[in-house]
């Protein structure tokens, strides 16, 4: 299968010009990779911005079920190349009259088929402080089966977060249905956060964040450990950019989870605007490597020994607590008021994070120094050899019992 990320970096509120960018993304790109997609995904909200500040905000920029701006981008671009295309924007759906009643707004995505058809239609169910300004959660994560796709699993953003960060880390929502049903393909449209001083992580524009790379791949751990013999293609089509005091991760991926393992088929920087475009037929270009319990369990404090493995101070949740859902009409506990999509600061998941190095063939990729982390996290460093290959570092996290490293492809 034939993949696009469109990465790019819209601004709140200016449609018009966002999706100039959008365009101008897609001209620059190679019209061989253009003519042979099988599948396009964009950003959460790719056209009117994110950081909306309150329903009366957004409103001007809410769009029809399936048939506003978005949508009708989306089935134009779908003909154009003769590919499926996947948007997210804002929707507006019931009564269009407020004098009537006042609409229900969702964070939605639209899929369309080569032909401009609609094969599917997900509204966002576990919403983020921002969405909850505006937004009503949807009704459960997406699962179907979609032809020319397969079994597909569908969520934005947050979806992949517990709950309002209230549910425990080990509920795993949407890494669990996934696995319910049995999705092949997982689409994951975000408008994914950092929380990273603005100005230093974006000096580095063309390099991935690993450390959210590597976060993406700590909430899809059960699919991970299932170790099924067939692979699961897991695209994560993020935004770049910034919008006010907000900065967006980048890092479009495309990762392919089998036996264990997951495979890196490509990724962009996490300030570029880009069209990342892979084919799964061919081989990636690295993998993720989950350092073994074991060396984890013997290593001295200053390797995490006692950090990344241990339950989470301060953790009032019972594991075997049944995975919290979405409450009826939007309705339900916690203010959802964090930092980032990423585990705010004073989260206790974020004190069982260390840092280390991972290794990369520098011919390929830029790299720096690892970045700075909060005081109570541990720094040291393992290598993984590719023969001769000229080796840099790039950061990694380990999250509660997963700890990966990125392996370049040598």
């Amino acid at each position: 299968m034939r993949i696009g990320c469109l990465q790019f970096a819209p601004q709140v509120g200016d449609v018009s010009n966002n999706i100039s960018r959008a365009e101008a993304v897609l001209s620059r790109a190679d019209p061989h990779d253009l003519e042979t997609l099988d599948l396009l995904v964009l950003p959460e909200m790719a056209f009117s911005g994110y950081n909306f500040k309150s329903r009366e905000h957004i409103t001007p920029h809410v769009e029809p079920t399936a048939s506003g701006t978005s949508s009708q981008w989306a089935r134009t671009t779908a003909r154009k190349y003769g590919c499926v295309v996947a948007v997210g924007y804002p929707e507006t759906a019931g009564p269009q009259d407020s004098a009537v009643a006042e609409s229900e707004l969702y964070n939605s995505l639209i899929m369309v088929d080569s032909c401009g058809e609609m094969l599917a239609h997900y509204r966002k169910s576990f919403l983020y402080y921002t969405d909850e300004t505006w937004a009503q959660e949807g009704q459960g994560f997406y699962g179907g089966e979609i032809p020319n796709l397969g079994k597909v699993a569908i969520g934005i953003c947050m979806d992949i977060n517990p709950y309002k960060f209230e549910a425990p880390w080990t509920a795993y929502e949407f890494a669990s249905h996934v696995l319910r049903v049995q999705a092949n393909l997982v689409i994951l449209s975000t408008a994914w956060l950092t929380n990273d001083e603005q100005t230093a992580f974006l000096a580095r524009r063309e390099m991935p964040d690993m450390s959210t790379l590597a976060y993406w791949a700590a909430r899809l751990e059960p699919v991970i450990q299932a170790g099924s013999s067939e692979e699961t293609i897991v695209i994560i089509a993020n935004r770049s950019g910034t919008e006010d005091n907000a900065t967006y991760a980048g890092t479009s991926a495309v990762l392919g989870i089998r036996d264990g393992e997951v495979a890196v088929y490509g990724l962009l920087g996490r300030g570029e605007e880009g069209l990342l475009v892979i084919d799964t037929d061919m081989p990636p270009l690295g993998k993720l490597v989950r350092e073994p319990s074991s060396r984890r369990n013997n290593s001295s404090p200053a390797e995490g020994g006692s950090g990344a493995d241990s339950s989470p101070a301060g953790d009032s949740h019972d594991e075997d607590e049944p995975p919290r859902g979405p409450a009826p009409s939007g309705k339900g506990p916690g203010s959802g008021a964090v930092d980032s999509p990423t585990l705010p600061c004073e989260h206790p998941f974020l004190a069982n994070i260390k840092t280390s190095t991972i290794i990369t063939d520098s011919t390929r990729h830029t790299t720096s120094p690892p970045k700075t982390l909060p005081t109570n996290q541990h720094s040291t460093r393992h290598h993984l050899s590719l023969g001769n290959s000229l080796i840099t570092p790039l950061p990694y996290f380990c999250v509660n019992t997963a700890c990966y490293h990125y392996h370049h492809r040598g």
